[in-house]
């Protein structure tokens, strides 16, 4: 049997952090948090669990991934924000794996729950997220804050049942302040790597996008909040854009 360690990075999350060590206790071989110096109760919540407590200034979602990653006692490793959780049949799932680790690496659908409602369409569902791997086989990589892990070519990955649980929201305030925050990060990043945008494409990109999530997803079956999600998810692509158009135009 493989020895496994969880890895969670946080910061200010007393709201979720109990939650997310109870549902990998009975998986894991070691409980290592990451955290970028929390001012609330989060340190205090960690501790009373007994888990491998580390603090690490953060560089960005990627950088704070691949550093915790690092610092694990065992080479098998299960990859978790704050405010997932892992569902019961995600947890039989990964009890079989560690008596028969049979691939790289091992993936499995996030289900987000917005505001109290779980979203099963919407572009959120079935959100196929890879977070159980052998870190010497890849690292993290993709484009802050949209991390995702990245395997060497030509390797294994296999899918697990059950779902990752993601308590995304809990208000429709706290995803559009996100949204502002995340938007001005990948704006960032975007206009780092050289990226510019046309008008047309600010204009026509979201558009599709709401059409895509709304209509091809079906995101009118998550009722209300599906709406407001597609919608919000459609904003922060155009913020997005406008924020890139704006760090290219003022770099002039």
């Amino acid at each position: 049997m493989i020895k496994l360690s969880v890895v969670i990075i946080t910061f200010n999350e007393e709201k979720n952090i109990a939650r997310c060590i109870e549902s990998v206790k009975e998986i894991a071989d070691e409980i290592l948090i990451v955290d970028s110096f929390s001012k609330d109760n989060t340190k205090s919540i960690c501790e009373s669990y007994g888990v491998r407590f580390k603090e690490h200034a953060f560089e960005g979602h990627i950088q704070q991934k691949n550093y915790a990653a690092s610092q694990a006692k065992n080479d098998y490793v299960l990859s978790l924000d704050a405010d997932e959780a892992l569902s019961d049949a995600l947890k039989e799932s990964i009890l079989n794996v560690k008596t028969n680790f049979t691939a790289d690496g091992f993936e499995f659908n996030r289900l987000n729950n917005y505001c109290g409602t779980w979203i099963k369409h919407s572009g959120w569902y079935p959100d196929t997220k890879l977070r159980l791997w052998d870190r010497r086989k890849g690292r993290w990589g993709g484009e802050n804050p949209h991390d995702k892990f990245i395997m060497e070519e030509g390797l294994v990955i296999k899918k697990l049942k059950g779902d990752l649980l993601h308590y995304s929201y809990y208000s429709v305030f706290d995803h559009i302040a996100q949204v502002n925050k995340f938007s001005e990060i990948g704006a960032q990043e975007a206009f780092r790597k050289g990226r510019k945008l046309s008008l047309i494409k600010i204009i026509i990109f979201p558009f599709w996008k709401f059409i895509k999530n709304y209509i091809f997803k079906a995101g009118f079956l998550d009722g209300y909040k599906g709406f407001v999600v597609c919608m919000i998810t459609t904003h922060e692509t155009f913020l997005k854009y406008v924020k890139i158009r704006e760090l290219n135009k003022n770099n002039k």
